[in-house]
């Protein structure tokens, strides 16, 4: 499954630096002990583990912010496609692909370059059942009950199954996308077909969907678990 996104030439390929291609065991960097402490909080992240299904894609920033908020956009899309197909299957709903980004031109801050392309994905995937989180290095957070969850190492976009039953909750700051995710029902078709193909076209385009009922966007993280159905 290919999308529009995926296939088209971009001028901005180059601003992330492919560091590891997709892998269960990354070698560089070092997620093994914040993937055992989040176990606690994921009950579905050790069988996930267990079974070789949580995959890590390491980039680093070498770009303007504009480039690798695009090329993050376009990493995020291509995690997602190939996804697509195989949540359907045995143990799909415990993959899960992280695509992280490490890094950055002294003008660049991973809440920055993070912040869009998820709020975007999360918008255009959520109706197929396909969610995604985003978590910064060293940023405290906390569960859905208010208890804190271990620091993230690295920075990172997470793409996994949507479970309907829960993962709607997570959404209160966005009815409309939780009530998306709710009925949602992957046909195979193509999420682009209506969609700019230039990023900061897509940003503009993205205006269309009802801001977060929350300070500022950047604050909606969302569903922020690695693995169904969360914390």
């Amino acid at each position: 499954m290919t999308t529009l996104a995926v296939a088209a030439p971009r001028a901005t390929a180059g601003a992330l630096r492919l560091v590891e291609a997709s892998t269960a065991t990354p070698t560089t960097v070092d997620v093994g002990a914040y993937l055992r402490e989040m176990s606690a909080h994921c009950p579905y992240l050790e069988p996930s583990l267990h079974r070789g299904l949580t995959n890590w894609t390491v980039y680093r920033a070498v770009g303007e912010t504009d480039a690798v908020e695009a090329e993050l956009f376009h990493a995020g899309a291509q995690a997602a496609e190939w996804l697509r197909p195989l949540l359907s299957r045995a143990h799909g709903f415990l993959r899960c692909e992280n695509v992280v980004v490490m890094g950055a031109e002294p003008t660049v801050r991973h809440h920055d370059v993070l912040t869009w392309p998820h709020w975007v994905l999360k918008n255009i995937y959520g109706p197929v059942g396909v969610m995604f989180g985003k978590f910064h290095e060293g940023a405290e957070e906390a569960s859905r009950s208010g208890q804190p969850i271990s620091v993230a190492p690295v920075s990172f976009l997470a793409v996994r199954a949507a479970v309907r039953r829960r993962d709607p909750g997570f959404l209160d700051a966005t009815p409309g996308l939780a009530d998306a995710l709710a009925g949602a029902r992957d046909d195979g078709r193509n999420l682009f077909e209506h969609i700019p193909q230039q990023w900061s076209e897509i940003r503009r385009w993205a205006k269309c969907f009802p801001l977060p009922k929350k300070p500022s966007l950047s604050s909606l993280n969302g569903s922020e678990s690695l693995s169904p159905p969360g914390s």
